[in-house]
């Protein structure tokens, strides 16, 4: 035997080997036998969200529901699963800075980006400055009629950003854009609390996430008038209390149901 290929028969060498050669040969097996899926299905929504009846959001009147005709724009937007509604509530007094809404929501499935689109980089993108961001607590007021099993309460991101008009006397507007996702079944704060719900998905062969954002604003004789953090909260409760059953009942997939194994998978894992 020459000399140089002793390391290569040692016990040792020749044992670890054997065991890289036996995982290797078994990792497909052992995958399928734990029910790790690395790759997701879509898990489509239970319909469009262009067949929201307007008439459920009463009292919010729609004012314009936006479509996106650029394909680069809806290329980079990564789905074609969205809403996009300005929103008016006649509740609210002709100047109060909570009388229209814009409202944003976006769905995706199978092999998404980890979440690529938020307001804090999307918004500066179009030449807006972020000056701070915290996540708030939202109230939810849902009615029995309504039948959604919802929590007490959700966590949203609410970041503020500047914004300085054109003109001979350029006017600062500051305002806040809000926003929360629902990842596989589960309500989050942020993109990093969904990336990791996203990243720990080991056992179902589904997974989605979508995000809903939105932003109030009104105006007076003066022009364009933002609300201020309580407005926000108090305006944000009702617009979720009445958003929120609609889109559990009607458009988000029932997670539990998707991942409840069917008579083929039962024969398989045993």
């Amino acid at each position: 035997m020459k000399k140089g290929m002793q390391p290569f028969f040692q016990p040792s060498f020749v044992l670890c080997v054997v065991i890289l050669a036996v995982a290797a040969s078994t990792k497909e097996y052992t995958i399928q036998k734990l029910g790790i899926h690395f790759i997701k299905f879509p898990l489509p929504l239970q319909k469009s969200f262009e067949e929201l009846d307007e008439t459920k959001l009463s009292p919010y009147r729609v004012l314009n529901k936006a479509r996106i005709t650029n394909r680069d724009v809806l290329e980079t937007l990564g789905t074609e699963d969205y809403l996009q509604w300005e929103l008016e509530d006649p509740d609210a007094s002709a100047d109060s800075p909570v009388r229209r809404c814009s409202l944003f929501i976006t769905y995706y499935t199978g092999n998404p980006d980890m979440v690529p689109h938020v307001p804090d980089e999307c918004y500066v993108g179009g030449g807006n400055k972020r000056m701070s961001g915290q996540v708030i607590r939202i109230p939810l007021s849902v009615s029995a009629e309504m039948d959604a099993d919802l929590p007490e309460s959700i966590g949203a991101q609410s970041v503020l950003f500047s914004q300085t008009g054109q003109g001979p006397v350029p006017v600062e507007h500051r305002y806040y854009v809000q926003y929360f996702f629902k990842a596989n079944g589960k309500y989050a704060a942020g993109r990093t609390e969904t990336r990791s719900l996203l990243g720990r998905n080991f056992f179902s062969k589904y997974s989605y996430f979508c995000k809903v954002e939105w932003k109030f604003y009104g105006a007076d004789f003066a022009g364009i008038v933002y609300p201020d953090p309580p407005q926000i909260i108090e305006a944000s409760e009702k617009l979720l209390s009445i958003l929120l059953p609609i889109l559990e009942n009607e458009y988000w997939p029932d997670w539990e149901a998707a991942n409840q194994p069917n008579d083929e998978e039962s024969e398989t894992q045993t």
